[in-house]
């Protein structure tokens, strides 16, 4: 199938790109604000028309972070249009690769993207700013050096099972590409255990990870900190002393509205993957959380408005049939659109389509829901803590790295779950036309692809990632996104040099740079163009 495709594009646009954050700021707090993606990224205009297979070679390119992510859903995507069968084993090691590179974001997103933003001398009157300092400190750090440099271990493992990363493409519809050997178990083995002994109990937790998963309440987490020197002394225990000290639990609360996608499936209940299916295979469960209330998550329920991105038209629809129309952004300004991200809107059920937050406390919040499966995450500790502090950028920070501790668990086990005298492929019928579903929670969140196939070739492609459910702008209803939302009531002290923007909005770990623009709402003057902490 032809089609014209524009070559306006950034191959990087997904990695790093330009986020501009506009924000109206009136006596020293944000009343407004405007997320700005400015790059076109074009990947699903690239693909239609292509051979079916292409997003497994095209996907993992679009993010140099979490390829990995990518091939995991665009392999799902297509299990459920070829209706193949995945051998138990194929499954095992397909978690093993999405979880491993999460795990390697973890620390590495912490030290380098978030926690150099602790050093900076506005909080020089705390009592822990010189702590901060020699711990966060760029490159310097006592900390920043172990964890940026161990953070490359667990995705040596994905190296392993996957010949390469990031840009593998060993997933493939009906299994992956290659059986490991008893040596490469071992070896995974080994990484893993040599990571969670160097960093994750000593540097992080300053105790064992199960001792960390003990923690179901709030006031267990308090109890933790002071529980003993080594704990209180961590980096984990650190960062939650100093986070309470200087405010970071009092803004960034965004809408309070959540989506999981869910990931990693239970290998005997998804051994046929189908849309219908997914959400009772699923490990790390799906879920939207809105109003206070749980609901199951349900694809056809996702649609894109691009009332105010840089595409033709005010459509909403759902990713099946989007398309990728993109106009001039000068053109597009004059019809009150500011940015190439579209605005995902989930359609909850007696409420209506609203913006909701993607990202590890969305997983977390809705990995207290009840338990239906026993293999099933369940996890109550972000229920009481949300009910208690309610969101925040320290919450999300936490939540992120609470997740280290439960995915090196989930890898241990699944190691220790491969039977390598088993299969690892089962070849598959390719079909003429169908549809297809693929869904993860990449590091940052539910990522999803929609996949049409007509005569042999895609005839549509659409990828929803994290970045794009929290950055995206304002909808036809001029509804804002979810960052922006957070950004709203933020305090910001210094208007030269405001690094509450930067906590905010590095709170999300969107996948792009940002640069922030504070406007005085008063006057209209732009006040200054904030690079936080000049490393974009």
């Amino acid at each position: 199938m032809s089609s014209t495709v524009d070559l306006h594009v950034s191959p990087l646009g997904r990695v790093e790109g330009d986020l501009d954050v506009r924000v109206t700021i009136e006596d020293g707090v944000v009343t407004d604000a405007w997320t700005q993606a400015m790059m076109f990224r074009g990947f699903e205009t690239i693909l239609r028309g292509k051979d079916m297979r292409a997003g497994l070679i095209m996907t993992p390119r679009i993010c140099g972070i979490c390829g990995g992510s990518h091939l995991y859903k665009a392999c799902y995507a297509l299990d459920t249009a070829f209706q193949t069968f995945v051998p138990h084993n194929a499954t095992l090691v397909r978690n093993i690769g999405q979880a491993v590179e999460t795990l390697q974001s973890i620390p590495r997103y912490f030290y380098a993207i978030f926690a150099i933003d602790l050093t900076h001398e506005k909080y020089k009157d705390s009592p822990l700013y010189e702590e901060a300092c020699r711990r966060f400190s760029a490159y310097v750090g006592t900390s920043y050096q172990p964890g940026v440099v161990l953070s490359q271990k667990p995705v040596e493992i994905y190296a392993i099972f996957g010949g390469q990363w990031p840009h593998s493409s060993f997933m493939v519809p009906g299994g992956i590409m290659g059986a490991p050997t008893l040596s490469d178990v071992t070896r995974s083995h080994a990484i893993l255990d040599n990571w969670k002994n160097a960093w994750l109990e000593k540097q992080w937790l300053g105790c064992t990870v199960d001792r960390w998963l003990e923690n179901k309440t709030w006031e267990d987490i308090l109890a933790w900190v002071d529980e003993s020197d080594a704990h209180r002394d961590s980096d984990c225990g650190f960062f939650i002393r100093y986070a309470l000290d200087i405010g970071l639990d009092l803004y960034g609360q965004g809408w309070g509205n959540y989506i999981a996608a869910g990931t990693y499936f239970d290998p005997a209940s998804y051994d046929h993957p189908t849309i219908e299916g997914r959400n009772d295979a699923l490990v790390v469960r799906s879920g939207v959380y809105a109003n206070g209330a749980h609901h199951e998550y349900d694809q056809a329920r996702v649609s894109e408005d691009v009332a105010h991105s840089f595409y033709r038209g005010d459509d909403v629809v759902h990713p099946f049939d989007g398309e990728q129309n993109a106009i001039d952004p000068e053109l597009g300004a004059k019809q009150d659109k500011y940015s190439f991200a579209k605005a995902p809107r989930y359609d909850v059920p007696g409420v209506g389509r609203l913006p909701l937050e993607a990202g590890p406390l969305a997983r977390q919040v809705v990995a207290g829901k009840p338990q239906t499966k026993d293999f099933q995450d369940y996890d109550p500790l972000f229920t009481d803590v949300m009910a208690k502090k309610g969101p925040s950028v320290l919450v999300r920070q936490l939540a992120r790295m609470h997740e280290a501790a439960k995915y090196y668990k989930l890898v241990k086990n699944w190691l220790n779950q491969i039977d390598l005298h088993g299969s690892f492929f089962a070849e598959p019928t390719d079909p003429v036309s169908a549809r297809g579903y693929g869904g993860t929670e990449a590091a940052r969140g539910a990522l999803q692809d929609w996949i049409v196939i007509e005569d042999g070739k895609i005839a549509n492609y659409n990828v929803i990632t994290p970045s794009a459910w929290n950055i995206g702008p304002r909808d036809k209803d001029a509804v804002v996104g979810p960052i922006e939302k957070a950004l709203i009531g933020a305090p910001v002290y210094d208007l030269e040099d405001p690094v509450e923007l930067g906590h905010v909005t590095r709170s999300f770990d969107a996948c792009l740079v940002c640069t922030v623009h504070a406007y005085d709402g008063k006057t209209g003057r732009e006040m200054s163009s904030f690079v936080i902490n000049n490393m974009c």
